[in-house]
């Protein structure tokens, strides 16, 4: 039961902040963007490192299964990468365009 609970509760929250953090911290009129970019970024980060930290709290002080704790440590694993990919596409160190020419290459082949 605690297992199912932890894995609805971190699915919500990657929910919550893939789709929407950036949902509501959008706000377009038309053609016409109204809200900071930098805003969201800075939620999305700190949204990230505090599921991260909050699975690691909550490995050490609410669980005392094996089990339980992996699943714990699985999901900070996730949202650190997450974290990670996501702070290095800010920079600018990682482009999706090879995903585009995939895309692109299956779509004419198909």
């Amino acid at each position: 039961m605690q297992r199912a609970f932890v894995i609805a509760v971190n699915t919500s929250i990657l929910v919550l902040l893939l789709v929407g953090l950036p949902a509501a911290t959008r706000d377009q009129v038309g053609n016409l963007q109204l809200s900071s970019a930098s805003a969201t970024h800075l939620v999305m980060e700190w949204g990230l490192a505090s599921a991260a930290m909050a699975n690691i709290l909550a490995s050490w002080l609410l669980f005392k299964a094996p089990k339980k704790k992996t699943i714990c440590w699985e999901w900070a694993a996730i949202f650190a990468a997450l974290w990670l990919v996501y702070f290095f596409f800010l920079r600018g160190d990682i482009r999706f365009g090879w995903l585009r020419q995939s895309l692109l290459w299956i779509r004419a082949h198909l």
